[in-house]
């Protein structure tokens, strides 16, 4: 993903023609000499998205000033275009029982949730009661729920340290979960952090770029209630500080895939992300390079070997090469990161050539841009 050079108050601005401007200091930085340079300090992150797509948007095929056409509101919001980061993003708009909810219908036991944050215009002067509010709910109306709802509140007031709050309900009352956890994410939330969430049965934990900062065994106190994801944002100044989200996905999944490696002798995840168009990992992916090198280390016998695949975006020649490029940038992770002798790994790449998805969908892309891991 791409962050603003500045990391003052985040002062993004809409270009004027939904257009990207060119910004001169991306080509000062220097290009890192490994793909894993600055990737280990994710090097124990343990986050594992599902491999199991049920949700994703980019807001790619929307238009921007459009609520995005796979969401619903009771209020307002729209997709955007910001002249210092890629891509469509899609607005939040603040407000009391202003909710939005993206077309998610019967959750799983097991299920990640993921997307990236934006936020504009925070500084000393936010609100202590500005926040980003993360609902499961039992249904698709505009509230928390009516029976059974669980809620995360992320603080994005400036001047203070100010709690991460979070709650469940269930059966028509509170339940045993009520708390406000010590969580300084001031900086965090003005740089474009990627927020990921796992929900394995009743166990919930959620992650900021690397670190877990909520993880309770039983917050979700009743299975198979909650079937709706929203989002809730409240406190913040109209026109001056902003919110936004981008790549939302929602996968079934998520629990563990050393056993599935081992006993299977193959993984195929959309989890390990990459720069658009680039073979540089995104960090928040080293989640199952992780679990992968741990198969390597458990059996000194095993060797793998590593497959990219793309979407059909690009030409046929660009994306095999590209497809071959990740596949080495994984390589070069499990070597240089978690110390897998490269005599145990080979690389190839099939690019669009073998798809899982409709090309012609976000939700179907993602689902191609993938890499396999087979046992030799």
């Amino acid at each position: 993903t791409t962050t603003s050079d500045d990391d003052d108050d985040g002062d993004y601005e809409e270009s004027e023609n939904g257009a990207n401007s060119d910004n001169s200091n991306d080509e000062a930085e220097e290009e890192p000499t490994n793909v894993s340079d600055g990737l280990e300090v994710y090097s124990k992150y343990d986050f594992v998205p599902g491999d199991n797509i049920l949700f994703f948007d980019d807001f790619s095929q929307d238009f921007v000033g459009d609520i995005p056409s796979k969401w619903n509101t009771n209020g307002s919001g729209a997709v955007v275009r910001l002249n210092k980061v890629e891509g469509n993003w899609f607005e939040l708009k603040a407000g009391y029982r202003l909710y939005v909810i993206p077309d998610i219908k019967e959750l799983p036991e097991d299920y990640t949730i993921e997307f990236d944050l934006l936020t504009s215009g925070l500084d000393r002067q936010t609100s202590s009661g500005a926040r980003l509010f993360i609902i499961l709910s039992d249904n698709n109306a505009f509230n928390d729920g009516k029976q059974h709802y669980t809620s995360t509140s992320l603080p994005l007031g400036q001047y203070g340290v100010f709690n991460m709050y979070v709650k469940n309900y269930f059966n028509g009352k509170g339940g045993m979960i009520n708390s406000g956890l010590t969580a300084d994410i001031r900086d965090e939330v003005k740089n474009q952090p990627h927020i990921a969430i796992s929900v394995t049965k009743q166990r919930y934990r959620l992650w900021i770029n690397e670190v877990k900062y909520v993880d309770i065994p039983r917050f979700i106190e009743e299975l198979d209630v909650l079937d709706y994801l929203k989002f809730h944002v409240y406190g913040l100044k109209d026109g001056e500080e902003r919110v936004f989200i981008k790549n939302l996905k929602v996968a079934e999944g998520g629990v563990d895939l050393r056993r599935k490696l081992l006993s299977e002798g193959k993984i195929s995840t959309n989890g390990i992300l990459f720069d658009s168009g680039s073979a540089n990992i995104q960090p928040q992916s080293l989640g199952i390079v992780r679990q992968v090198s741990q198969v390597l280390m458990q059996d000194d016998s095993i060797k793998l070997n590593i497959i990219g695949h793309t979407d059909s975006d690009g030409s046929d020649e660009a994306n095999l090469k590209l497809s071959k490029d990740r596949a080495a940038a994984v390589k070069e992770a499990l070597v240089n990161i978690y110390n897998i002798s490269p005599d145990r790994l080979t690389t190839n790449g099939k690019g669009e050539t073998q798809p899982v998805g409709d090309n012609s969908t976000a939700d179907g892309k993602a689902k191609n841009r993938r890499v396999e891991f087979v046992k030799i």
